[in-house]
């Protein structure tokens, strides 16, 4: 049985894995140019349940070893990058988006790489020696998501290449792409949050 304190880092550990699954599945997606939108769902659903179970426990434990705003609020900014990483699986697949552009598959790296150093940085939350260079990675790469994303938009309507509905279709799923990179900078500055208010 294992204490209630280490359940609440138990289930942040597993969400933050789905999390990063759910970025290395997308990006492996896009580099493949094949629907992942199947298995994006049950993990978009898997973390669902975890989220339910931390919301569920802080209301069940008078003593959290976080104040229970933070656990709530990590748990839902985790629960969001699934949910926005889902959407874009879901809307590459309803606009029948092909070929993905370069541009897309450069933001899913970004993306893979947040999520890898977003997993460790949940891991170490207690370990605040450990959390510096992570929330720093991720911060660069959000930046760097930032100019591809402004790069790919630039392409994108500079080219005469494109119909008009490709256009819309892939405004959106840049606006997509960027959203999750920044919901993954949200959740370090959250963590960085609490860490200082935990030292």
């Amino acid at each position: 049985m294992v204490p209630r304190e280490g359940r609440f880092y138990e289930l942040f550990g597993k969400e933050a894995a789905l999390v990063s699954d759910t970025l290395r599945e997308l990006n492996r997606s896009l580099h493949d140019g094949k629907s992942a939108h199947a298995r994006l769902r049950d993990l978009e659903h898997e973390c669902d349940d975890i989220a339910r179970d931390i919301y569920n426990l802080t209301n069940r434990t008078f003593t959290t070893p976080m104040e229970p705003e933070d656990i709530l609020l990590l748990a839902h900014s985790l629960d969001g990058i699934v949910d926005l990483a889902e959407e874009t699986s879901d809307k590459i697949d309803l606009y029948k988006a092909s070929p993905i552009p370069d541009s897309a598959r450069q933001l899913g790296d970004c993306l893979a790489a947040a999520g890898a150093a977003l997993e460790q940085a949940v891991k170490n939350i207690e370990n605040s020696a450990a959390l510096p260079p992570l929330l720093e990675e991720i911060h660069r790469l959000e930046n760097e998501g930032d100019h591809l994303t402004r790069e790919a938009l630039r392409k994108l309507f500079n080219g005469n290449q494109q119909s008009p509905a490709d256009v819309i279709k892939w405004k959106d799923l840049y606006d997509l792409l960027e959203a999750s990179i920044d919901a993954c900078e949200s959740v370090a500055e959250i963590i960085e949050t609490i860490a200082v208010k935990n030292a």
